[in-house]
């Protein structure tokens, strides 16, 4: 009885404390922990106070740096240009808006954008450069390619192609396709889609679920949410409403069910999807994966001109659903789960254990110019495979930087997950109040970088065919586990697609469950794995992964292949 008093009352002091420090001066939402929570929901790192740019886009490359950018019309940022660039540069000032960050050396570099980026898309190619599209103004039609090169040259450098896109491509979506293509989806007013290269013949196609899914005054079926299956369609989510896509023959294959509850999903009552984790491991992985689509907030309807187009602003509270939808079942119905607050403008990123990390956003209001208020400072941890689905949600630690709109997100090869951004003004704006312009970059740890798991995180030595792994074949890794006697026989190797982060979509992203046919031990703390390599390029479309061996739960540092 006393120790249960004794717990009560701790939690309490711990509660009240937590409250006092980040509550006292704003209505930003800290979520309540309990005393083993506080204890295991991951630590915060401050990488850099400055940038000199607000994170609104990030891409990781294949060689450990990370291509951020925000808009060219924001007005001069805290970042210069080299001055040979800016002389040659048709920008709009001599400012940079897009950077080079070294992951190992936390380090950065400016780089040149000539046409505005506002509201973009992107995705890595094949060969791992980014392919980068759409924007506002001139550079709505844009495509700009950065390949990934060492060194700090100049040279090292966006290359654009202002004309390149069929459309104007703003609040797009794009995917990288089995064959190596990009597709690139919808847009403000663009109901229609594209590909790159260039379709041969006919160049743009109409789809009139775009058109359907856009509220009057609202829209709220920007920057839709696409996933790419293991049968080689689409899934295509806008607004409510989400279909099976044949882009092949450009037709749909099916609709699935409306998510329930009324909420909309997307830009701007803006919440985020993942398609959580395919796994290759069963006997049968050549014909048949499943795939389990997860979408989690957003905001009622009518939320956005309430915030927007209302003096003084209405901040309607978001949504607190997540939906689950089986797309390969054969008569899929969303089943859904209540997040531990509401949350608009989420990131939601797959983390190589498989639990999914819901970070950034808000509690209240929409995405767009100061839309949004009481800032959700506590990250989420989301289980999808806890049987019990009151136990799915957990809570972890807060961060002090509110990361509202115009905010990105990304996983590390180190297992750390990268944030930045948060600019919900015009402009620059450093002094206003509660959400300046943030320019700072931070890391959030997960708890499987706690030092206690040090003892049992593998350690991955040899990937054979790492620079060209063939789909169907069998390969070999050797890894190694640091305590003797800690290695329980088990390990799970896993490939992960890094994303292109912004607006709370991470397109691209999947993780990739493969099957282990073996384990031996080489020596005292040495293994070696003999593992089926991605079945087709349905389920793993050729480009650069991240590869991770987890051991009790514990992620390795990745490794990069290519597939």
């Amino acid at each position: 009885m006393k120790e249960e008093r004794f717990k009560k009352n701790l939690y309490a002091v711990i509660l009240s404390f937590f409250f006092f420090f980040f509550l006292c001066s704003t209505s930003d939402l800290l979520l309540p922990r309990s005393p083993l929570a506080i204890l295991t929901g991951g630590r915060w790192d401050l990488l850099q106070p400055s940038i000199g740019i607000s994170a609104m886009h990030m891409q990781l490359l294949h060689n450990n740096k990370v291509v951020i950018f925000d808009r060219t019309d924001y007005g001069p940022s805290n970042l210069s240009l080299p001055s040979q660039t800016c002389q040659n540069a048709t920008v709009f000032d001599c400012s940079a808006h897009s950077l080079l960050y070294d992951v190992a050396s936390n380090t950065f570099r400016p780089l040149t954008l000539q046409s505005d980026t506002w509201c973009s898309s992107g995705s890595l190619n094949a060969s791992g450069s980014l392919i980068q599209t759409g924007g506002y103004g001139v550079g709505e039609r844009a495509v700009r390619i950065f390949t990934p090169c060492d060194g700090r040259s100049v040279s090292c450098d966006w290359v654009e192609n202002r004309a390149y896109l069929s459309s104007r491509r703003w609040y797009s979506t794009n995917q990288i396709l089995p064959d190596g293509r990009i597709i690139i989806v919808g847009g403000r007013r663009a109901f229609t889609y594209e590909f790159y290269p260039k379709n041969p013949g006919k160049s743009v196609f109409y789809l009139r679920f775009l058109a359907e899914t856009r509220d009057p005054n609202e829209e709220n079926n920007l920057y839709p949410f696409l996933h790419l299956l293991p049968d080689g369609n689409l899934f295509i989510f806008a607004n409510r409403r989400s279909i099976l896509f044949d882009f092949v023959n450009h037709r749909i294959v099916k609709e699935f069910p409306e998510i329930p509850g009324g909420e909309k999903r997307n830009y701007p009552s803006t919440g985020s999807s993942v398609l959580l984790p395919l796994f290759l491991t069963g006997e049968n992985n050549r014909s048949k994966v499943s795939a389990e689509i997860l979408v989690c907030g957003g905001a009622p309807p009518g939320a956005f001109p309430k915030a927007a187009r209302t003096i003084p602003k209405i901040f309607v509270g978001a949504s607190r659903t997540c939906g689950r939808l089986k797309v390969t079942d054969p008569n899929p119905k969303w089943v859904m789960e209540q997040m531990p607050a509401p949350r608009v403008m989420p990131d939601m990123l797959l983390l190589p254990n498989g639990d999914v990390l819901i970070i950034n956003g808000a509690a209240n209001g929409t995405a767009g110019w100061e839309d949004a208020t009481n800032a959700v400072l506590n990250p989420i941890l989301y289980l999808p495979n806890e049987p019990d689905p009151t136990r799915r949600f957990e809570i972890l630690a807060p961060t002090r930087i509110p990361r509202m709109y115009h905010s990105a997100s990304l996983l590390l090869p180190d297992g750390r997950v990268l944030i930045g951004g948060s600019n919900p003004h015009r402009s620059y704006n450093f002094t206003a109040r509660p959400y300046p312009t943030e320019l700072s970059l931070e890391a959030y740890l997960p708890r499987y970088l706690d030092p206690q798991y040090a003892r049992v995180r593998p350690s991955i030595l040899t990937v054979e065919l790492a620079g060209n792994m063939i789909y169907g074949k069998l390969f070999s890794l050797t890894f190694v586990i640091p305590a003797f006697g800690m290695f329980d026989g088990g390990v799970s190797v896993r490939l992960v697609a890094p994303p292109f982060s912004t607006h709370s979509t991470a397109m691209n992203q999947r993780l990739l469950v493969l099957r282990v046919r073996r384990v031996a031990q080489l020596s005292v703390f040495a293994y070696k794995a003999d593992v089926d390599g991605p079945t087709n390029s349905y389920v793993a479309p050729p480009g650069y992964y991240m590869m991770f061996v987890v051991h009790r739960g514990i992620p390795s540092e990745a490794v990069w292949v290519k597939l």
